[in-house]
């Protein structure tokens, strides 16, 4: 897909950027399935301008084991993404898989100087077992959306209806980007009642 996304926003705010794909065989790999790892799962390598740019694309969509590195050396990107393998994130295995994953990545993060320094994880999930509050699509509905952030009000639960835009927006607005496309509706507001 030929389109702006939130990689070229990133970097043209002079910011860096990083996608972390568990069980990724290599950087930038396009081979679509590799034991857990599914390119489904990976938006970056929809972008034409990341996937047809091997050393941008190298550089910046990589195995997520290339995470703890860069978290131990403190070259933590300012934006960064990390997609769960296909077990991890729930889609194939437990939740109780999913759970395990979680607590031995997330203490890591929030326990990181990047977090410590401003930082906000968004834990989301893509899609639903039903169609409520959606578009008739039998993979839509609500999903669990948590917001870890030392800004953010203990133990709250929202009730408004959030939606994957809505956190695309939240990033753009806390970078001080413009809004990509659907991002920028009225009816597509950022996650800010989490905030205090």
């Amino acid at each position: 897909m030929s389109a702006t996304n939130i990689a070229d926003q990133v970097e043209a705010s002079g910011r860096s950027w990083k996608a972390y794909m568990e069980d990724m065989p290599a950087p930038c790999f396009m081979g679509g399935w590799s034991g857990n790892y599914a390119m489904k799962h990976d938006p970056f390598m929809y972008y034409n301008d990341i996937r047809n740019n091997a050393a941008r694309c190298a550089t910046h969509v990589v195995p997520f084991s290339q995470f703890w590195g860069d978290m131990s050396s403190g070259q933590v990107p300012n934006f960064v993404w990390i997609t769960p393998n296909m077990c991890n994130d729930m889609h194939d295995c437990s939740v109780a898989t999913g759970d395990a994953w979680l607590r031995s990545v997330v203490p890591a993060i929030t326990g990181s100087a990047a977090f410590r320094n401003g930082g906000a994880l968004f834990i989301t999930f893509d899609e639903g077992s039903s169609n409520a509050g959606c578009c008739g699509d039998s993979w839509g509905g609500h999903v669990a959306t948590i917001v870890v952030s030392s800004r953010s009000i203990p133990g709250f639960r929202s009730g408004v209806a959030e939606n994957h835009y809505g956190l695309l927006r939240t990033v753009e607005d806390a970078f001080r980007l413009g809004h990509l496309n659907a991002a920028g509706w009225s009816s597509n507001v950022p996650l800010r009642e989490y905030i205090r």
